[in-house]
């Protein structure tokens, strides 16, 4: 049996919000391959998913700040002044210092000097979760111990790391995958040919089967109210502050309740945003959950709302999880034409779109799906069967198995390699 491992870089670990991240992990464990884990953060998500517990992978976590840990990052310093590969480094780092001069860009490669002499020799291959911070950490460590690397791009990392950055990370990295078409297309702009889609899909085996069909509330019973759920973190791509506005214009005879359940930066402001509405009876934060609370929550909700949109600075969601999520139990979905979403739900057919940062227009079709309780209902089982027959996470966990496989030089699986994949990766 080989000893040799995989080494997956993120750039927090666990993460709640990240269950996408904590679904691959595993699934590529159950696929036999031998990972470790390697995080810039240290986790500060008071509850875990059950997923993580599951993960057998090893997690270390290098120094967040690099005055922290002065003397682990100087062994770091001592080892890379051993090493023939460190005048390309420094050759590379200066560069990316000229065009980011950032204490953040300093503190990158200090993590990477520990990683490259943390990492053991059994490591032959670099993963990383996502094209900004992690990457470059990874970058740098695989450039100084003469490892290659690939990547794992999701939203925000796509859309808020500068082209001349984005370009050259994707031209030195072995190959890489996305997931979303959205983002794809801003890759392959700046690179063609390096990244291919690979949606994350659903692991169904973890996830109950819908419940019975709801009780068709339609908001006339102050008694029995409409209840709305939200689940996302609480920061601006979200689009709360939209949802807040579009509950606040809803008539005063529709009877709802909303629950919220994530954390994040702007709970204060949002709370406060309740308030001034006259809200607070009937929405509630619940905070940050472990994903079982979660899927209960879906399960007693008649409608799921998540408004997304961009963020001051660029910022801006990819396919979200929860979406899935939430079709996995049939519940329906009101969200925002924007990003990755629509890759997944059609308008009409497997839920309702409207357009982002429109309150306007989120009020009313919060209305009218309020008042039909059919709608809803065909509109749920059809984003579940959406969601079985073409957002199954195998395909995708199969092709990045298989890639991670032939850049590690681990044994192959049974099943024959694709050609377009054995050119990614070799």
């Amino acid at each position: 049996m080989t000893g040799k491992r995989i080494a997956v870089v993120l750039k927090g670990y666990p993460r709640l919000s990240e269950t996408f991240i904590a679904q691959e992990l595993l699934a590529l464990e159950r696929r036999g391959l031998p990972l470790e884990i390697w995080s810039l953060r240290r986790p500060t998500d008071r509850a875990r998913h059950p997923m993580h517990a599951a993960i057998r992978a090893p997690a270390a976590y290098l120094p967040e700040y690099l005055r922290d840990a002065p003397f682990r990052v100087l062994r770091g310093l001592g080892a890379a002044l051993t090493r023939p590969r460190l005048p390309a480094l420094l050759a590379l780092f200066a560069r990316d210092l000229f065009r980011d001069p950032s204490a953040s860009r300093l503190r990158r490669l200090g993590q990477a000097l520990v990683l490259a002499r943390e990492l053991p020799p059994e490591v032959s291959h670099i993963h990383v979760h996502f094209l900004h911070t992690p990457a470059s950490v990874a970058r740098y460590a695989a450039l100084l111990t003469g490892r290659r690397w690939s990547f794992s791009a999701h939203a925000k990392d796509i859309w808020t790391t500068p082209a001349w950055e984005l370009a050259e990370k994707l031209t030195d990295a072995a190959w890489g995958v996305t997931c979303t078409r959205d983002g794809l297309g801003r890759l392959e702009a700046l690179a063609p040919g390096r990244t291919r889609l690979a949606y994350h899909g659903l692991d169904l085996a973890r996830f109950p089967a819908p419940p019975p069909p709801r009780v068709p509330r339609d908001g006339t019973d102050p008694a029995d109210p409409l209840r709305l759920l939200c689940v996302g973190r609480l920061v601006a791509k979200k689009g709360h502050d939209d949802l807040i506005d579009a509950l606040a214009a809803l008539p005063k005879t529709l009877h709802w309740r909303l629950d919220l359940i994530g954390g994040g930066e702007l709970r204060g402001a949002l709370e406060a945003r309740v308030r001034e509405r006259s809200l607070t009876e009937r929405v509630t934060f619940l905070g940050a959950l472990a994903q079982p609370a979660v899927v209960a929550a879906m399960r007693a909700a008649d409608l799921f709302v998540l408004p997304t949109k961009p963020a001051p600075g660029g910022d801006r969601d990819g396919l979200p999880n929860v979406l899935m999520e939430a079709a996995s139990q049939a519940l329906p979905i009101l969200a925002t034409a924007f990003a990755g979403t629509p890759e997944f739900i059609t308008d009409g057919t497997h839920g309702t779109l409207v357009a982002p940062g429109d309150p306007a227009a989120l009020a009313n079709a919060l209305s009218r799906l309020a008042s039909d309780p059919a709608l809803r209902l065909r509109l749920g089982e059809a984003a579940r069967v959406r969601l079985v027959r073409d957002f199954s996470e195998a395909a995708a966990i199969d092709l990045i198995a298989e890639a991670l496989r032939l850049s590690a030089g681990l044994t192959p699986s049974a099943k024959s390699l694709e050609p377009e994949l054995a050119a990614c990766a070799s």
